[in-house]
């Protein structure tokens, strides 16, 4: 690793370095590596925070210029592009259902389901989670052990700029159906996301379990219920509802990890 990381470096204050071939297989090297799960783009540390390799996301973006546009022919379907799809699913033991789409350079550990998805370069995808139909996992997303990802979820990717966080879902997170968490937003391990929750940088998520609220920005907290809400904001043309995220309590004890969504939601008397 220690020979790779000069040479991406060098090649990212310097792009004309790319001609070259050593430069050219160091960067392929690094995506390699990404595919087999022996580097990660992030990893939580022992005290809990995250750590970004801001080198290993740079050879993720150099990798695009060096490579070469092709047809990628599955009979009857046809796609043209610079990545290559992800292959060999039977020997990861990664259940991949048709119309599912993986490109090389995204780590899915065994147990992982794909359901009709998209996987993109860069993520790691933990054992046990289920990617759900049409949800997205955007490039160099860190998803956990255990996750769902329910029907439409979006995932935005971060890539640049190079010191940003990606986008991270926890160990044993629900995330419901239509969410969107973008940004390199931070979804703490066992939180339940209602439908149609949208998180951003700039999205309020406000804690209504007390006697005053608590706004968070950019994280959920760890094993917290969130449904989507509105606060109002006064605007020049008047006062109009914008949206949020509303903490509505905690996950109990006695919904426990492997429980549905609903059970989860209605121990708060909330519909999905």
């Amino acid at each position: 690793m220690n020979d790779l990381i000069p040479i991406i470096e060098n090649a990212w204050t310097d792009r004309s370095k790319l001609q070259k071939i050593p430069v050219q297989d160091a960067i392929r090297r690094v995506v390699d590596l990404l595919d087999t799960g022996q580097l990660r783009v992030a990893e939580q540390g022992p005290d809990g925070e995250w750590i970004t390799h801001e080198w290993i996301k740079k050879a993720v973006i150099l990798y695009f210029p060096i490579q070469q546009m092709e047809v990628i022919e599955i009979p009857p379907f046809e796609f043209h592009d610079k990545i290559p799809l992800k292959r060999n699913y039977a020997e990861l033991g990664v259940r991949v259902v048709p119309h599912a789409v993986a490109r090389h350079g995204a780590y899915l550990e065994r147990g992982v389901i794909l359901m009709p998805s998209y996987v993109n370069i860069g993520a790691w995808v933990g054992s046990g989670t289920m990617v759900d139909t049409w949800a997205t996992v955007g490039s160099c997303a860190q998803i956990g052990r255990n996750v769902h990802l329910s029907g439409g979820v979006g995932i935005g990717g971060v890539l640049e700029p190079v010191q940003a966080t990606p986008t991270i879902i926890e160990d044993n997170c629900f995330i419901g159906s239509r969410c969107i968490v973008v940004e390199g937003v931070r979804v703490e391990r066992e939180a339940v996301l209602g439908a149609n929750v949208v998180l951003t940088q700039s999205t309020r998520v406000i804690d209504v379990t007390g006697p005053e609220p608590v706004v968070y920005k950019g994280r959920i907290p760890a094993r917290s219920v969130v449904i989507p809400g509105s606060y109002t904001k006064k605007f020049p043309a008047g006062d109009y509802q914008v949206s949020c995220a509303l903490i509505i309590g905690q996950r109990k004890e006695s919904t426990d990890t492997k429980t549905s969504l609903n059970d989860a939601l209605r121990d708060y008397s909330v519909a999905v």
